[in-house]
C-alpha cells in the first residue's frame, strides 16, 4: 500500500543562494524515494501558510530546517504549532529535522536557547546511548550535516533521549512510537554544504569557517539516518 508523506517546508531563506539548490523540502523527497519509491511524497510550504487540510492528509509528516528561529512570532510558526500537538495527540508519525527537531521540543514542553558554544557548522557526530528498533543498522556514533546556533536545551515531558555531544546533549530524541527527531540535516549534500559555508565566509566568526571546512573532508551518514527514518514510518504504522 503507497504511504502518503507531507514534508513540511519550514525554510524561508529566498536569497539567491538558496535559489541555487532545491528547496529543503525536495532535498528530503531525493532522499527518502530512493528508499521507498511508492510513497507519495508532498511538499507544503508552511512557511507561507500553505499547510495540510486535516492531519488525516497524510501518513506521516516531516518538519525541515529552516533558518527562522522557532521563537519567531510569525503566523506560520504558531500554525506549524498547533499542527504539531494535534499531530502528537492523534499519534500521527513525526519526524522533525533541525528545525522541526526543536519545534516539536518546544511545542510540547522542551526548551530552545542559543546555542552555548555558538554557531556549529560542517560534520557533527551523534553519539547514541539508546537504539531504538527502527534505528538499523545500528551505529553507536553518526556524523550527519549541522548548520543550527539554537539548539533544544530541555527535553519535552515523555521524550527519551537517544543522543547528543558535548556540543549539543540532546541533538536527538523520540516520543512514544510516533515521534523521531534529530537536530542535524540527513537531507544535505557535501556540494550544499560546501556551498552554503563560502555562503556563511564574512557573516560567521572565521574559526566556525574553517572548522567546518576542516571537517567537510569526513562524509556524512545521511543515507544510514533515512533508513531510520523509513524504518521508523515503517513500524509507527504497523
Amino acid at each position: 500500500m503507497s504511504r502518503r508523506i507531507a514534508i513540511l517546508l519550514t525554510s524561508n531563506d529566498a536569497s539567491a543562494f538558496a535559489r541555487r539548490f532545491p528547496n529543503d523540502g525536495l532535498k528530503v523527497q531525493a532522499l527518502l524515494a530512493g528508499l521507498r519509491p511508492d510513497w507519495a511524497y508532498r511538499v507544503w510550504s508552511v512557511k507561507d501558510g500553505e499547510f495540510p487540510v486535516g492531519i488525516d492528509a497524510a501518513d506521516g509528516y516531516i518538519i525541515t530546517g529552516s533558518p527562522a528561529s522557532v521563537h519567531d512570532p510569525l503566523d506560520w510558526i504558531a500554525t506549524l504549532k498547533s499542527l504539531i500537538r494535534e499531530l502528537h495527540a492523534a499519534k500521527v508519525p513525526l519526524v522533525g529535522l533541525c528545525f522541526g527537531h526543536q519545534a516539536v521540543a518546544l511545542t510540547l514542553g522542551g526548551r530552545v536557547e542559543r546555542n552555548p558554544g555558538g554557531w556549529r557548522l560542517g560534520i557533527a557526530t551523534t553519539h547514541f546511548i539508546r537504539e531504538s528498533s527502527y534505528m538499523q543498522p545500528f551505529v553507536p556514533s553518526l556524523d550527519l550535516y549541522a548548520a543550527h546556533n539554537e539548539q533544544v536545551t530541555q527535553l519535552p515531558p515523555g521524550a527519551e533521549l537517544l543522543g547528543g555531544d558535548a556540543f549539543c546533549p540532546n541533538a536527538s530524541f523520540a516520543i512514544g512510537g510516533h515521534v523521531f527527531t534529530t537536530e542535524y540535516h540527513p537531507e544535505f549534500t557535501p556540494d550544499f554544504l560546501r556551498a552554503l559555508t563560502d555562503e556563511l565566509d564574512g557573516k560567521l566568526p572565521p574559526e566556525v569557517i574553517l572548522g567546518a571546512r576542516r571537517n567537510l573532508s569526513r562524509p556524512a551518514q545521511g543515507a544510514l539516518f533515512a533508513e531510520w527514518i523509513v524504518r521508523f514510518f515503517d513500524q509507527a504504522w504497523r
